[in-house]
């Protein structure tokens, strides 16, 4: 004899479910209710994320600036110097080179500068031999052009100017004379002669050479100095298409008896890899972001952990009220999500605040890639996710009368 199965009358039974509001209001409730612990729980998390957006702010504000001074300096200068080196001594290039270079066609602008012996000092009371490494030099009227350069005090050298004892100083120069103003007419010593300073010159990023110079015209320099005015450094401007080309000539242009003594170099790619070694630095530091960023997670999974043995009488309570193993293990897991959030949203924010801060004193433009703020608080809902899943799957797996009877 069978046991007649009992008709089940009425609705069909549906699974217990919880809606998003409840899911985020359960999980906040312990956020909520322990605001300091929550508070130094995500401070870890910030850390790591500021760091990371920190790093990367800063590093895409200084590139942005290097390359801003890049486009404005020009990638199509070349610098010629005999294969010593500008400041070897007396090593010169061939009298004619400048007009020998001139006619390359692809070539736009070309000048040069002379090094002379002789010595550069604030007055007479100063000894000839400490110069402070400032070199007296004979520049061509075109210089400041070429090199896209820029007077900081007073003016450059002209026609007229050049003919007389008149010098402009490089920004290093005048720094180490301590002169800062040129209107009250102030002199300095070259070569034994007094000459009136009627220019400070800005910092030329791609001549660094010309900053520690003391620079006159060609006509003064022949006729004090007899100096035979062969070019100790050249420097052109070239068609930016052409630049390998005329780069690859230039040497046997210039010297065409001994073109290997003549050495050619670009300026910008100095400052090209400059930017390779920050990018280098960069990613050394965010590293170290890193690292912090999963400490910072190890703080949640442990505060994760002691949060579900302190709360087990709520677990026992919700469960046999009726909540599903589901609903305690979503509620636990929105609550690491949402420390973790809380503390990559400021971790954002302060690292867009550290990098303007640092911007602002360097006087950069403030560049943080929306890859990083977006990057970051992906990052720290990953690490929140990770670090929460044990601690969730741990409290979804508590019976409720053991839940009870433990607290």
């Amino acid at each position: 004899m069978t046991t007649p199965t009992p008709a089940v009358s009425g609705r069909r039974l549906t699974p217990s479910r919880l809606r998003i509001s409840d899911v985020f209001s359960v999980g906040s409730s312990g956020l909520r209710t322990r605001v300091t612990r929550t508070a130094l729980s995500a401070l870890g998390i910030t850390i790591g994320i500021a760091a990371m957006v920190g790093v990367l702010g800063i590093s895409e504000s200084s590139r942005a600036d290097l390359q801003a001074q890049i486009a404005a300096l020009g990638t199509n200068l070349l610098t010629v110097t005999p294969s010593g080196g500008f400041g070897g001594g007396d090593g010169a290039l061939p009298a004619d080179a400048v007009a020998t270079v001139s006619r390359v066609g692809p070539v736009e602008r070309v000048a040069d500068v002379v090094q002379l012996e002789s010595a550069v000092l604030r007055n007479d009371l100063v000894n000839e031999n400490e110069t402070g490494g400032v070199t007296a030099m004979a520049a061509d009227l075109d210089l400041l052009a070429t090199l896209n350069g820029e007077v900081a005090v007073g003016s450059w050298l002209n026609e007229a100017t050049a003919q007389t004892p008149t010098v402009v100083l490089g920004a290093v120069t005048a720094e180490r004379l301590g002169i800062v103003e040129v209107s009250q007419g102030a002199m300095i010593l070259i070569g034994g002669e007094w000459f009136t300073v009627i220019g400070v010159l800005e910092a030329f990023p791609l001549a660094a050479d010309l900053d520690r110079g003391a620079l006159i015209g060609k006509p003064i320099a022949e006729e004090l100095f007899e100096s035979d005015l062969s070019s100790s450094a050249l420097y052109l401007r070239t068609n930016p298409d052409q630049i390998d080309a005329v780069r690859a000539v230039l040497g046997t242009t210039v010297d065409p008896q001994s073109p290997d003594e003549v050495s050619i170099s670009r300026p910008s790619e100095l400052l090209e890899a400059q930017d390779a070694t920050e990018s280098a630095f960069t990613n050394l530091f965010l590293g170290l972001g890193a690292v912090s960023l999963l400490v910072g997670g190890v703080g949640i999974a442990n505060v994760m952990v002691i949060a579900v043995i302190e709360r087990r009488n709520e677990i026992g309570l919700r469960r046999a009220m009726g909540a599903t193993r589901a609903h305690i293990r979503h509620q636990f897991l929105t609550e690491a999500l949402l420390l973790s959030a809380l503390g990559g949203l400021a971790g954002v924010a302060l690292g867009v605040a550290v990098t303007a801060g640092y911007a602002g004193t360097q006087g950069w433009d403030v560049v943080v890639p929306p890859l990083a703020m977006v990057g970051g608080l992906v990052s720290a809902l990953v690490i929140g996710a990770i670090a929460g899943l044990y601690p969730a799957m741990r409290a979804a797996r508590m019976a409720p009368t053991e839940a009870l009877r433990a607290a």
